[in-house]
């Protein structure tokens, strides 16, 4: 069990490979101390139908300990972790959870799906790093990770042996560290996990100010209103790379390095985002907001909807992705208009060219990765339709005004970043960029906060509110000219709200008199872009399709474009400071496709900047002309007639043209879907080829470590000279050491014939037999053997065993005894002899050991003493007969002998002995060193006194 408290105590370092990833892991672990402080989990691409063998690799390679994952197993620190095949793995709560993978071969991304989960579980604790692999795994983890305030790192493309995901995660911007693999541990000890003194000095304000003045600067972002908290630990984080500890001294880098401000920069944006984030969220909007916004509009309506803080785009297009099947699935068809936003410029540049990697396959289901993305070897492109109904822009939601009169306003998991009152100005701003009822959508941990007078909960669970219409609404306050945030010296709205003033009547007059007489307007400057805009334009100008734009020309709908360009050059080229062009009448074709007679002029305006020139354009709508009068000439009748027959071909022709497009179209779609096919089957392949290369690195290895066991075999088998010989099952021979030929004459060649064919050089024994014995009975064998030349050897034979118990043959072994046999030949001559001379000679001998044991006596003794040698060899002397050598002064003499290597003579014994009556003895005793000897003996001489 880890309680969350321990859980966050340590960092966790989640490490993806792929390809050629055995080598990175073992040159990582060769370089990280065994008392890091830190867990490590190892998540790679095996195959799913074969064991691995990377944790027994692994743990050759560091001390610390290295297992195969399970479910539910608490991570601890300084242990090294292994997915296992065929298992998918996430962390929760500090604890390993494994499920079986429920995706298609090709699709698994498993690197993804580990780091995302340790981002939401760990936060800043969270550590990713990407090693060597083919393809894009691993990259939207190490997005999830620095979002959550971790550090990522990736190995070096040069270094790694496929640098297929390397190259993924640093050309998308998620790698804080490019390092080989040799160097991460150190960076991870000495700079992301090097313990942080930042708590007490540097958490001074004026510290922090100086870090964000540069920043402002460079970058023209003032982040002085997010949240101090997330601030400081990107700030920290940074500053550990460059191992600082003082805020200060970070300042001042800084000012010197302008680079370190743009990685600083790119650090404090939050990009963290995928497709359909919180999918019940987007179910819920599908299925229950959707049909409500939609249900009084009516057919060819614009919805116009924005999403703040887009990032790269993920959820502006799931949205718009939504929008287009919910259209579908009602029948109905609505124009779409969908603003996306963010203050990141290289986050809208991705999302403008709107390709993603293979791995957004987690986050989208296959029918509308076929329906709406287009596959190619970068990743999956968004279909045009799709791309076209979004406007993507830089903007800061903060101090840059909203856009208006919407529908849906998504702003998810941008509030949290930021403080309060902060938060408190953007849901004022929200409810006034919404038309009454729009829809307000943030993520599940932001609220509308002080403000539920201005929305109405549709889902308290996935936060939609709807904007209720109240007259005290920032609504009003924004078109009475509030002051956006970027100004500081901007009121806040509630205390507008709070002030009364005296109406000023003539500018209220002014006002009115605008709203209700003065035709439509925008004011540009000399080039075409819009400063300012008077009144409803809605019918005259649109959104252009592709990269946002203000440009009135370009906005300007069909019919209207040409005329107004022409307009515009003319009053250009004018050299007077004002001049006017007559109002011009065009056809303009509106939303439901008719034609409206519109009137224009261009008007420039005096300007006190002589290189400046601004432009009013004006519309009105026109009044239909009257029917042609009857004194229209006959030639204005053909003329007309002719036009309308040619116009009437041309029609013909584009419908003819269309057909042709449908056909395209249609066979276009379907070897679309057959390259969608063969991608797949591309994709499966890939990942075979990936677990592939895996198993055949683990198996090389393998074989390299059983290369080194052979080796040691040999040697040891060379160097302990003993004869071996294993047999098979049948009695064949398997193999055998140089010292068996001088049990049997063998040779290289003999390998897999027979024992039984190989002449032997044992004489006597049948060898064959007693094997074939063993393997019946599975009763280990041991005998002495003699060879023809005369040596002797200590022959076992007993059962091959396999580590999994299974009996494979026998194993015959000979160890050479001749020299311990002549020794012991030698000894029971040199005993016999002995015992030949104690059994001549007449004196009364008797051989003591250490422990005054008898070890031997002569002939001579037992007939003395009538003694027999059962009852006398083997114990101690003051045990014989009935005790009579119990002598307290002779058991301490013989005690003193052996150690003290001393000898006596004359001791004299006069004593009552069993079975010969009284006697008076003279007793001799010294110490028997010899080399046949094991220990020193005593020998004592017994002589009868007359």
């Amino acid at each position: 069990m880890m309680p969350e408290t321990v859980a966050r105590t340590f960092y966790i370092v989640g490490i993806g490979a792929s390809a050629g990833g055995l080598e990175a892991f073992e040159q990582f672990f060769r370089h990280t101390h065994t008392d890091s402080g830190m867990a490590f989990v190892l998540v790679s691409h095996l195959n799913p139908g074969h064991a691995s063998i990377l944790t027994e690799i692994l743990q050759r390679t560091t001390s610390m300990s290295v297992v195969e994952a399970q479910d539910q197993m608490a991570v601890m620190p300084n242990c090294v972790y292994v997915i296992p095949p065929n298992r998918d793995m996430a962390i929760f709560h500090g604890a390993l959870q494994l499920s079986v993978p429920n995706q298609p071969r090709g699709q698994r991304m498993p690197i993804d799906a580990f780091l995302r989960s340790l981002a939401e579980d760990q936060n800043e604790k969270a550590i990713g790093i990407i090693l060597s692999g083919t393809g894009t795994d691993g990259t939207l983890g190490l997005r999830a990770i620095l979002g959550v305030g971790g550090a990522t790192l990736v190995q070096e493309p040069a270094s790694a042996k496929y640098d297929g995901m390397p190259n993924s995660a640093i050309q998308a911007g998620y790698a804080t560290l490019v390092l080989p693999v040799e160097k991460m541990p150190n960076a991870l000890l000495t700079g992301i996990c090097a313990p942080k003194y930042l708590s007490e000095v540097a958490s001074a304000a004026s510290k922090m100010n100086h870090i964000l003045m540069q920043l402002r600067r460079v970058t023209g972002h003032d982040f002085s209103q997010y949240k101090k908290s997330t601030l400081g630990r990107r700030i920290d984080l940074r500053m550990s790379l460059l191992e600082m500890k003082d805020r200060e001294d970070y300042a001042h880098y800084l000012k010197e390095h302008p680079a370190e401000i743009i990685m600083l920069f790119k650090e404090l944006l939050i990009n963290v985002t995928k497709f359909f984030r919180d999918q019940e969220a987007f179910d819920a909007l599908k299925q229950e907001i959707l049909p409500q916004l939609m249900q009084s509009k009516p057919d060819d309506t614009v919805f116009r909807a924005w999403v703040a803080g887009c990032s790269t785009g993920e959820e502006a297009y799931s949205i718009a992705i939504l929008l287009r099947e919910f259209m579908d699935e009602a029948n109905r068809e609505f124009k779409i208009l969908l603003y996306a936003t963010d203050l990141d410029d290289d986050a809208i540049a991705t999302a403008r060219a709107g390709i993603y990697p293979p791995n957004i396959v987690q986050d989208v289901s296959p029918e509308r990765l076929r329906r709406f993305f287009i596959k190619d070897d970068a990743g999956y492109h968004v279909r045009k339709d799709i791309r076209e109904t979004i406007v993507f822009a830089i903007h800061n939601v903060i101090k840059d005004p909203p856009f208006a009169k919407l529908d849906l306003l998504s702003c998810r998991n941008l509030l949290i970043y930021l403080e309060p009152e902060v938060q408190n100005r953007l849901i004022q701003v929200f409810h006034y960029a919404l038309k009454p009822n729009g829809v307000l959508f943030l993520s599940p941990t932001e609220s509308i906060g002080r403000h539920p007078g201005l929305f109405m909960a549709l889902n308290r669970k996935w936060k939609f509110y709807s904007a209720v219409d109240t007259s005290s609404s920032s609504r009003v306050l924004m078109s009475a000219g509030l002051v956006w945030a970027g100004n500081h010296h901007a009121k806040e709205p509630d205390e507008t709200i709070g002030k009364t003033r005296e109406p000023d009547f003539a500018e209220l007059t002014k006002r009115v008199l605008l709203q209700s007489y003065a035709p439509a307007s925008v004011l540009t400057d000399d080039k075409g872009t819009i400063l300012y805009v008077h009144g409803d334009t809605g019918k005259y100008l649109r959104p252009a399709p592709g990269q946002a734009t203000l440009n009135i020309v370009e906005m300007a709908r069909e019919g209207l474009q040409s005329e107004l360009r022409l307009a515009l050059n003319k009053v250009k080229q004018d050299t007077p400071t004002s001049t006017t062009t007559p109002n011009q009448m065009v056809r303009v074709k509106i939303n439901n496709g008719d034609l409206q007679i519109v009137h224009f002029s261009v008007r420039s305006l005096p300007t006190h900047e002589s290189q400046r020139k601004f432009l009013l354009i004006s519309f009105q709508d026109g009044v239909h002309p009257a029917p042609a009068k009857a004194c229209r000439s006959k030639g204005s009748i053909a003329g007309h007639e002719e036009l309308t027959y040619t116009k009437e071909n041309l029609q013909a022709a584009i419908e003819e043209q269309q057909v042709s497009n449908e056909e395209l179209q249609s066979t276009n779609e379907e070897l679309q879907s057959t390259n969608e096919e063969l991608e797949t089957s591309k994709e499966e392949l890939q990942s075979v080829n990936e677990e592939l290369v895996t198993v055949n690195t683990e198996l090389q290895a393998k074989i390299e470590q059983l290369s080194d066991i052979q080796n040691d075999m040999k040697n040891l088998l060379d160097n302990i000279n003993v004869g071996t010989v294993f047999l098979d099952n049948h009695l064949h021979i398997k193999r055998y050491t140089r010292e068996a030929v001088h049990l049997y004459r063998l040779v290289a060649s003999d390998v897999g014939r027979p024992l039984s064919d190989i002449k032997s050089n044992i004489e006597g024994e049948d060898m064959l037999s007693n094997a074939q014995s063993v393997l019946d009975t599975l009763v280990p064998f041991e005998l002495k053997v003699r060879t023809t030349g005369g040596a002797y050897y200590l022959a076992r034979i007993q059962p091959y065993r396999t580590l999994d118990s299974m009996i494979n043959g026998v194993v015959l072994t000979f160890s050479d005894i001749s020299q311990l046999v002549r020794t012991q030949m030698a000894e029971n001559e040199a005993r016999e002899l002995t015992i030949g001379i104690f059994d001549t000679i007449h004196e009364l001998l008797i051989v003591l050991n250490d422990e005054l044991q008898v070890v031997t006596a002569s002939r001579s003794f037992y007939h003395y003493f009538q003694a027999t040698e059962e009852g006398t060899i083997g114990r101690p002397i003051y045990e014989l007969g009935q005790r009579q050598w119990d002598i307290p002064e002779l058991r301490g003499m013989l005690e003193n002998i052996l150690p003290k290597n001393l000898a006596f003579e004359g001791y004299r014994v006069e004593q009552d002995f069993l079975g010969i009556g009284h006697r008076k003895l003279v007793l001799n005793a010294r110490c028997l060193v010899g080399k046949s000897l094991n220990k020193p003996m005593i020998l004592l001489a017994i002589d009868e006194l007359a």
